[in-house]
């Protein structure tokens, strides 16, 4: 399974210490259907293309984004595109991700977006969250990857999952814990924690006023055993954000030089 890691500018030098394959978060959609370009270092070859949909405007030419997008990669010798789009799905970035999944097809890079603008973009694969609170982990990949046409059509989104629930917990969501929150809770607590092979993350349930609480979160092992789910099924790539996964990071990839 390929890793990237997903680093801003500014992170980029630290990030590339852990994994030289990074999708370069720098870069989003100007007026004019332009792409806008956010103080890339001049030797950055390589990796990903990394578009962020952040106070987009309405891509109103994507023949013309793309046809930048293209060159972008061209120069740096980006191997393909990462859409981080996270806004509901738009009329106009759907038609900007199948236009932009011909065009890279035809230079052989590879696109990556989540599963609604995937599925816009004939050659693209859908980026499929890895913060499952329920059911079993392997089966909810397996049914991703029908989804999609199979499993070379899908890559991992691996996000740290650290949830507080309240039970029961009749909605299925919690209440998202920073790392900081989540070892105070393990520091004031002291509870027997739990791994589930089903969700491929640790566990444990504590009391406060009287309301049970059960806390479901990933630490450095449970995303590796996530990983190994993947790869088992054929799943080519999996995703990381360098912020989310600093303190682990070391644990999580070969430090290179």
């Amino acid at each position: 399974m390929q890793l990237y890691l997903s680093a801003s500018p500014d992170q980029v030098r630290e990030a590339a210490g852990f994994c030289r394959n990074l999708a370069h978060a720098a870069y989003r959609i100007g007026p004019e259907s332009a792409l806008l370009r956010k103080s890339v270092l001049l030797q950055t070859r390589g990796g990903l293309l990394s578009l962020s949909d952040a106070q987009a405007p309405m891509v109103e030419d994507p023949a013309s984004l793309c046809a930048q997008i293209q060159r972008e990669c061209s120069r740096r010798g980006y191997n393909g595109v990462v859409l981080d789009f996270e806004a509901a799905p738009r009329a106009d970035l759907l038609a900007l991700a199948g236009q932009l999944s011909r065009t890279l097809a035809s230079a052989k890079r590879a696109l990556y977006a989540t599963e609604g603008y995937a599925r816009a973009a004939q050659s693209a694969s859908a980026l499929i969250c890895t913060a499952l609170s329920g059911g079993s982990f392997t089966q909810y990949l397996q049914e991703a990857a029908g989804r999609m046409g199979g499993p070379g059509r899908i890559a991992l989104d691996v996000q740290r999952l650290r949830m507080d629930f309240r039970l029961p917990a009749r909605t299925g969501q919690g209440d998202l814990l920073t790392q900081a929150q989540l070892q105070a809770l393990l520091k004031q607590e002291s509870p027997s924690v739990f791994f589930s092979r089903d969700l491929c993350a640790r566990y444990f349930t504590y009391l406060r006023e009287g309301e049970a609480h059960f806390v479901l979160f990933d630490d450095a092992d449970t995303l590796r055993q996530k990983l190994r789910a993947g790869t088992a099924l054929g799943i080519p790539a999996a995703f990381f954000v360098w912020p989310e996964i600093r303190d682990i990071a070391a644990a999580l990839f070969s430090r290179q030089g």
